[in-house]
């Protein structure tokens, strides 16, 4: 493929599908009512994750696309750690039973904020309410900025058994213009504190599209990660949104890369991966091939939430937190994002969801679709489609609008089944908006495709 194409593709804007409907769609008409219905409706044998979201950090990172504010005190942290026990006691006691627990995931925000006495109270909370199943994934994102052996030996006793550290980058001058300044040496005693208590499967993320990245920046990057042997990696593209993040507008444009230069980067970083062992999963992680993430895409049962790639087949995640989205068999919620609403609808005894999505019968189509394209880069319309009961004419809008790519060889189309080719496979975010439905019904502004 030439460069011009390339570099048109990688300009377009598209959703990066963690859900379908995506959040831009979710309005109103689901609220705490129905969401109490749906709660309540939840069969007690079938396995639920959890998902705790933490919306605090000591200070913004220039880059940062997370729904959080800076707390320098931990007075608001430990109020909000209050209200999480809460809303667990809430949402706990609307279901009715102690349903069992697959996977647990915290995310913010920075949750290692939370003070010791905090953070166990909200684990005691969770072990009280849920049942925790025998090989319970129970992950956490940290700020390897954050970890002290201290903490690490509370994550540990708590039961974590998944870390996942915000790297992004080791270049100082990268790290410089994106507002993050954390040596290796951090990142080393971060990694070494937590396998001093036993905590193996430790997740690095890097980011690529940064300002003032080059290809031997990049590549620099991926070797000092390399040394510390993360498990898995997951190589996000940033998303430059200053519309919709303002603290972006730190970030000097003229010091990003353009559309060819990220793809580039992008690439220059697959094959560093590649080249240590990492098999790549999906659009951007990448896991050692013992690894369960590694098997979940052999078999054909990796899956796409809201944490991006998982291995979690669970039909049903529960949000706690402000701003949080779950999913129900029957549909999204989202609990309010602003974190005064929040604590007031739950102190006062009210499930604090403000918006969602019901879904019906082609939501749930073209969700599979959108969802196979994504883990497996292949799916077979015929069998999706006579699985939801329809015909092939149900999405024959979608296949219209692969057109282009399949004429610009980024995507075959063989007896029904879309083919992501190699050379497409970077911009399968394109292939995915092609079954889109709500795609040009609203103005939402979405991140790069690459």
């Amino acid at each position: 493929m030439n460069t011009s194409l390339h570099a048109r593709y990688a300009a377009r804007t598209v959703p990066r599908y963690t859900s379908y409907p995506t959040a831009p769609h979710f309005t109103g008409a689901v609220g705490a009512d129905l969401y109490e219905s749906w709660l309540a409706a939840l069969a007690p044998e079938a396995p639920v994750s959890l998902y705790l979201h933490v919306p605090y950090c000591r200070a913004i990172c220039h880059y940062c696309g997370c729904h959080t504010k800076a707390a320098r005190r931990d007075d608001p942290v430990v109020d909000y750690a209050e209200r999480l026990v809460d809303e667990i006691g809430l949402v706990a006691d609307t279901i009715g039973h102690r349903l069992g627990v697959a996977h647990v995931h915290w995310g913010g925000g920075t949750p290692s904020l939370l003070p010791a006495p905090s953070f166990r109270a909200v684990v005691a909370a969770l072990k009280s309410r849920f049942r925790f199943l025998d090989g319970a994934e129970h992950a956490i994102e940290l700020d390897p900025r954050t970890v002290t052996p201290e903490l690490a030996a509370m994550l540990a006793e708590a039961g974590i058994t998944r870390t996942s550290l915000g790297v992004q980058d080791f270049d100082p001058a990268v790290q410089k213009a994106m507002g993050r300044v954390q040596p290796f040496p951090v990142v080393e005693q971060a990694v070494a504190a937590l396998r001093a208590v036993g905590i193996e499967a430790i997740n690095f993320d890097l980011m690529y599209g940064l300002p003032h990245q080059t290809a031997e920046t990049i590549r620099s990057t991926v070797d000092l990660a390399m040394r510390l042997g993360p498990t898995r990696i997951a190589l996000f593209g940033y998303a430059h949104v200053p519309w919709f993040k303002k603290h972006q507008r730190l970030i000097d444009e003229m010091a990003l890369p353009g559309a060819t230069e990220r793809l580039a980067l992008e690439a220059t970083a697959r094959e560093a991966l590649a080249a240590c062992g990492f098999l790549p999963i999906g659009l951007d992680h990448f896991a050692r091939p013992d690894d369960e993430m590694a098997r979940a895409e052999a078999d054909g049962t990796l899956r796409r939430n809201f944490q991006g790639y998982t291995t979690d087949q669970a039909d049903t995640l529960i949000g706690f937190g402000a701003s949080s989205i779950g999913r129900m068999p029957q549909g999204f919620v989202q609990n309010d994002p602003d974190i005064g609403r929040w604590s007031r609808a739950v102190e006062a005894g009210r499930l604090p969801v403000v918006k969602g999505k019901a879904l019906d019968a082609d939501d749930r189509l073209r969700g599979a679709i959108i969802e196979r394209l994504m883990c497996d880069y292949r799916v077979d319309l015929a069998a999706v489609t006579a699985a939801h009961g329809v015909g092939l004419a149900a999405i024959a809008d979608g296949v219209e609008r692969l057109a282009e790519l399949t004429r610009d060889g980024l995507v075959a189309i063989e007896d029904n089944t879309v083919l992501i080719t190699e050379a497409g496979r970077p911009f399968v975010r394109l292939a995915a908006a092609a079954f889109d439905a709500y795609l040009a019904q609203a103005a939402a502004r979405h991140s790069m495709a690459v």
